[in-house]
C-alpha cells in the first residue's frame, strides 16, 4: 500500500528485516478447523509471489526474504508445505505474547490498549523471559485505533536493553 511506503523504506534503511506476510491477506484455513484449506495451492502461491514482487520494488530480493508470517497468523500443514516449496520458512510470534492485538480498536470486544499490551509483555518477560522471542507489532493500524502501539517501540526497546536484552543492528 502506498501509504506504508515511508515506513517500509525506513525499515530497510535502518537495516531491519522485512519479510512476507501475504499480498491480499487471505485466510488460509477456517478458524474452526485448521486441517482444511480455504485457498487452492495456486491461489496461495500466487498470493506469495505477488507479495514477493511487491518487496522487490523496495530492493528486497526473494533470497533475502526467506521468512514468511502467514496472514492472520493462521495456517495449516498444507500451507506450510506449499510455502516451503517456494523457499519460505514459516514463522509466527511467540505464543503467549499478546502484542499482535495492537490491530484492535475500541469498538471491538477483544480491544487491548497499548498500555495493557506493554504490561502483559513485562509480565510475560518476568515469568518466562523474552530471550529468543518473536514479538509482532504492526507498523500500521486502522485510524480508529488512536492508541498506536508502534509509537511505544522506543520505550519497549529501551526497557528491554535496560534488562540486558541485545538488539543487534537496531537503533531507536
Amino acid at each position: 500500500m502506498k501509504e506504508y511506503e515511508p515506513v517500509i523504506r525506513r525499515i530497510i534503511t535502518e537495516g531491519h528485516y522485512l519479510g512476507g506476510h501475504s499480498d491480499r491477506h487471505i485466510l488460509y484455513a477456517p478458524w474452526e478447523d485448521r486441517t482444511k484449506s480455504l485457498v487452492t495451492p495456486d491461489s496461495l502461491i500466487i498470493d506469495l509471489r505477488n507479495n514477493l514482487k511487491e518487496l522487490e520494488r523496495f530492493g528486497i530480493r526473494q533470497q533475502e526474504a526467506g521468512y514468511f508470517l502467514p496472514p492472520y497468523e493462521w495456517y495449516n500443514e498444507e500451507s506450510v508445505r506449499l510455502l516451503k516449496s517456494q523457499g519460505q520458512q514459516v514463522i509466527n510470534f511467540t505464543p503467549g505474547i499478546r502484542m499482535a492485538a495492537d490491530y484492535t480498536t475500541p469498538d471491538m470486544p477483544n480491544y487491548r490498549s497499548s498500555r495493557e499490551l506493554i504490561d502483559q509483555l513485562w509480565e510475560f518477560e518476568k515469568e518466562q523471559t523474552l530471550q529468543g522471542a518473536i514479538i509482532l507489532i504492526h507498523p500500521g493500524t486502522q485510524e480508529k485505533r488512536s492508541d498506536k502501539l508502534y509509537l511505544h517501540l522506543s520505550e519497549i526497546i529501551r526497557t528491554l536493553r535496560g534488562k540486558g536484552y541485545d538488539f543487534a543492528g537496531i537503533d531507536e
